[in-house]
């Protein structure tokens, strides 16, 4: 699943240089997530915390196959889930050989699952997956990746974003904000956008 979803992206980036992106429209400024709710992912790291049971509390991972291992318990699925769901089938699970445990999750490590990272590919100084934070923008992301490159077309980037179940390409006025300041060309991302950033034609 992990493969096909990596080998779609890299399909999108290529029909998208091919195809060019001179009639997307420019990417609208949304509204940021106010019911956005962090899920775990692969990479995240799980404290575990049983009340009155020391001997079981501990930290884990999550491994790449989206579940956990842990005392009493050889595997719970943990990806796509929130602490507190999570720590209600932790409480579920042990109930089996403990009267009424009490479960609290606190994550770290914070991935999340690799529907929900934002991509940024192409002409970006350091190209990457980051996990989507709250109220994030497009500045924030260049500043993650530490901008474009010398040879970047920032003004003809796009994001490709699904909405309703339908993928939709917006184009980006990277060079606007960050050569010339133009704060209105800073726009919201949300969970699981791709970021192509092109290469400026010589």
């Amino acid at each position: 699943m992990k493969r096909e979803y990596h080998l779609n992206i890299i399909v999108l980036a290529f029909a998208f240089v091919i195809s060019g992106c001179s009639f997307a429209p420019l990417a609208p400024n949304v509204e940021p997530l106010s019911d956005y709710t962090y899920v775990i992912g692969p990479g995240d790291n799980i404290e575990m915390f049983v009340w009155g049971n020391p001997e079981i509390s501990r930290s884990v991972p999550v491994r790449p196959d989206g579940k956990i291992s842990a005392p009493l318990i050889e595997e719970l699925p943990a990806t796509g889930k929130t602490p507190y769901q999570l720590a209600r089938e932790l409480e579920k699970a042990l109930s089996k050989y403990i009267r009424n445990p009490l479960v609290t999750v606190i994550v770290g490590g914070f991935n999340g699952p690799y529907s929900e990272q934002i991509r940024v590919l192409g002409q970006a100084a350091k190209p990457q997956a980051i996990p989507y934070k709250e109220n994030m923008s497009l500045l924030d992301l260049m500043i993650q990746v530490g901008g474009v490159t010398q040879f970047a077309a920032g003004n003809r980037a796009v994001i490709i974003r699904r909405i309703n179940g339908v993928q939709q390409e917006f184009r980006l006025r990277i060079d606007d904000l960050l050569e010339d300041g133009d704060i209105s060309a800073n726009v919201n991302v949300l969970p699981g956008d791709i970021l192509i950033v092109p290469e400026a034609y010589f």
